[in-house]
């Protein structure tokens, strides 16, 4: 309940999640079929990185500052999803910006003051529902949607030492609820060990499908300090796989030091 998403947007970790998300949406939208999108841990929705807590912290200045100075192609459709919007989007925002009308969007946030303010941003889009509740809850209560298809982005801020550990947790569950959704899942990289560790938990679940996205701005070998981040896939759409591999290396390319670079690793087959 500490944390506050708004110290860290724009990041490179919120460009490398958002680059991702935008692909994802854009493989979701080809089939005529409605889908539920489920942001377990929405934020606001969008984020002024000139004031208040993202200009004290300025993380967005190596991130979609760099982003938006340097125009590669593989980055143009994230770069202007963004700019379209207007300030800086969160998740939720982005994804109301690329459903269609038969498609839906619930946003989840715990944080009262940011439920408050994400519900005051989508208050008259009839796509969108935000509940003010615990993210990992909203799997069980959401799941499986009556529409059949769903995005569901899980992105908690890892504040508890376990949350490797509830994540999975909480992967498997809504797994075994519905097998058909692709569950899209954020996690850092400080260093490599804890990392190897849920990947090899997660081969020790039921999941089926799954692949894990990493970019590196640094050499994770300092676990006191976030060095890096993915997202693990389950059940990817057609072509998304496909399409990873140019954004990610975009991002590498334009937001990495020294030692800096990305992987897509397949971690469980078909």
């Amino acid at each position: 309940m500490n944390y506050r998403h708004a110290f860290h947007a724009g990041n490179f970790a919120d460009c490398m999640k958002h680059a991702l998300l935008v692909a994802l949406l854009r493989t979701m939208v080809r089939k005529d079929k409605p889908f539920l999108t489920l942001d377990t841990h929405a934020g606001v929705g969008r984020y002024d990185l000139t004031a208040g807590p993202a200009a004290r912290t300025g993380e967005w200045r190596d991130g979609i500052a760099k982003i938006s100075a340097a125009r590669l192609d593989a980055l143009a459709d994230y770069l202007g999803v963004i700019e379209r919007l207007g300030l800086y989007p969160g998740s939720p925002a982005i994804a109301a910006a690329l459903l269609r009308g038969s498609d839906r969007l619930v946003a989840c946030e715990l944080h009262p003051e940011d439920a408050r303010a994400l519900k005051a941003e989508f208050a008259n889009d009839p796509r969108v529902a935000v509940h003010r509740r615990d993210g990992y809850a909203a799997l069980k209560a959401f799941l499986p949607p009556p529409e059949r298809r769903a995005l569901v982005l899980i992105d908690p801020p890892y504040e508890r030492q376990d949350e490797f550990d509830v994540l999975l947790a909480a992967l498997a569950g809504a797994y075994e609820r519905f097998r058909s959704g692709v569950f899209v899942a954020w996690y850092p990289v400080k260093h490599r060990a804890p990392v190897r560790a849920f990947f090899e938990g997660l081969r020790l679940t039921s999941l089926r499908d799954v692949i894990a996205l990493s970019l590196w701005v640094r050499e994770p070998v300092d676990p006191a300090r976030l060095n890096g981040c993915g997202l693990v896939v389950v059940n990817p759409p057609f072509g998304f796989e496909q399409a990873a591999p140019p954004i990610l290396g975009a991002l590498a390319h334009v937001l990495g030091e020294t030692g800096a670079g990305f992987a897509v690793e397949r971690l469980i087959d078909e």
